[in-house]
């Protein structure tokens, strides 16, 4: 778990850095308890959700990629972020591989200021402009969709007090 005395430059990305951690925590419960009860994705195209396992590696060798674009487009050192194992070598441990990829999510942006959050918009590897602090947002985002996406499918959606 990440040390919340981390001290960060800017207060954003600590807080986004933070957020991923939590997430991506969380997804891995949630992924955990579609696997025990044998959730069936539905059918895609799409080879990053054929299985429980591949949707797996796809979350965080998503995670590996939006640090590793960060660092690039910032011109910051490679955070050395191990490209995720194949999906059933994954599943057997997730844990393992995840906690690498945390340690390595928590310095890359410690001296990064607010000011280059914002501005300058760089193309992401699929082509969709992003600032710094809006590949952050996405990152976090990122596990929360994919948790939401299987408690849904094991009859978990998030209830809401009232409707608007």
């Amino acid at each position: 778990m990440i040390s919340p005395d981390l001290t960060y430059r800017s207060r954003a990305v600590r807080a986004l850095v933070l957020l991923h951690d939590a997430h991506l925590r969380r997804f891995l419960i949630v992924w955990r308890q579609a696997h025990a009860g044998s959730v069936v994705l539905p059918e895609t195209a799409d080879p990053a959700y054929t299985t429980l396992d591949t949707l797996l590696r796809h979350v965080l060798n998503a995670a590996r990629g939006y640090m590793t674009w960060m660092c690039e487009m910032l011109e910051l050192p490679d955070p050395e972020i191990r490209i995720a194992p194949e999906p059933a070598v994954l599943s057997q441990d997730p844990e393992s591989y995840m906690e690498h990829l945390l340690e390595r999510w928590r310095t890359p942006l410690q001296d990064v200021g607010d000011d280059r959050l914002e501005s300058p918009e760089y193309a992401s590897r699929w082509q969709t402009r992003y600032c710094i602090d809006a590949m952050l947002e996405h990152a976090v985002m990122h596990p929360i969709r994919h948790a939401f996406q299987l408690e849904e499918l094991m009859g978990n959606p998030i209830r809401r007090e009232k409707e608007f």
